[in-house]
């Protein structure tokens, strides 16, 4: 299953929105918590292997999904201790501190 991804840019900032391709359109609560895996993430369909490449210039990273956390997780952009589960749905940021 691919992963959608969507790049923001803002000056020297650069966001990777990503999720699995299946979760584009839903929305999960639990609790106090919600995610909507919505446009914001709706962009490009990639391998995980691209993911992790774009990643590499990233400032920021926003993801959801059980697919794209792991490929995250591969990368050491995200730690098992980062992730919140929303759901059944897990989801984790990633933010370079400059």
């Amino acid at each position: 299953m691919p992963i959608r991804m969507k790049v923001y840019t803002r000056g020297r900032e650069i966001l990777v929105a990503a999720a699995d391709a299946d979760l584009i359109g839903k929305t999960f609560r639990e609790g106090k918590f919600r995610i909507e895996v919505g446009q914001f993430y709706d962009g490009e369909a990639v391998s995980a292997r691209v993911f992790l490449e774009r990643m590499e210039s990233a400032t920021i990273g926003n993801f959801v999904g059980r697919e794209t956390v792991e490929a995250a997780k591969s990368g050491g952009y995200v730690s098992d201790g980062g992730i919140l589960w929303i759901d059944g749905v897990p989801h984790a940021q990633y933010v370079v501190l400059a």
